[in-house]
């Protein structure tokens, strides 16, 4: 028979080797049907449960590698800094700089959040506000909304200033930067600079459309340009 220190290291080698398990797995190797027994041993090595699949896989402290919203999927198996689901989307909603719409909350988290959402926001513990056709979940911070919703204003404004379709007489400024940048043509970002500044600001993806709607490729020599004497 396995001492307890046997039966520790014996999970702790099975969790690095699959990374993820189920509690069936754990029950396994601790040679134990307790379902105390082994969130006892689990809490004395320091885990996390999943936040997808009803929370019923595990995996150690250590071995997520979390990225910048503060999760980590392995085989499509979703765990969060914050932990639970429901804590996971209170974090999402309350750290976005222009909140979160259930589409987006549900393409992050790759799970079902209706009814998630829904109880959060009866515990008061998100806000809602109301966003051109859709909901956008917000902090539960009269403040900290105001200043997602701003955001999220300026986001909209940013992308449909990116999406429109210059004017004959940008396009033309666009062209005259490039070529007068020979003998080869420079970068979206060099161009967007060199334009001066009037009632909106071309942008670096402006300039990209242009080039690709002429055929202009950064670094190489401008049309009509004269050919190099070797």
């Amino acid at each position: 028979m396995r001492t307890k220190e046997e039966a520790i290291k014996g999970m702790q080698a099975l969790v690095r080797r699959r990374r993820v398990v189920a509690l069936e797995a754990l029950c396994e190797v601790l040679g134990t049907r307790s379902r105390m027994t082994v969130f006892r041993r689990l809490k004395g090595v320091g885990y996390l449960s999943s936040f997808s699949d009803g929370g019923r896989y595990y995996t150690l402290a250590g071995v997520p590698a979390f990225d910048e919203f503060g999760l980590w999927f392995y085989q499509g198996i979703g765990f969060s800094r914050a932990g639970t689901l429901k804590d996971t989307v209170a974090r999402q909603v309350d750290g976005a700089p222009d909140g979160r719409t259930h589409g987006e909350l549900q393409h992050v988290l790759r799970v079902r959040v209706h009814n998630t959402l829904h109880e959060l926001l009866r515990e008061g513990r998100i806000g809602r506000e109301r966003w051109r056709r859709v909901s956008l979940y917000v902090s539960a911070s009269p403040k900290r909304a105001a200043e997602q919703v701003a955001g999220r204003q300026e986001l909209a404004r940013l992308l449909s200033e990116a999406l429109r379709v210059l004017t004959a007489e940008e396009t033309v400024e666009v062209l005259v930067e490039a070529l007068r940048a020979a003998p080869a043509v420079p970068a979206p970002a060099v161009v967007a600079e060199s334009i001066p500044l009037r009632d909106r600001k071309l942008t670096a993806r402006h300039v990209e459309q242009v080039y690709e709607t002429y055929g202009l490729v950064p670094g190489k020599k401008t049309p009509g340009s004269a050919p190099s004497r070797r």
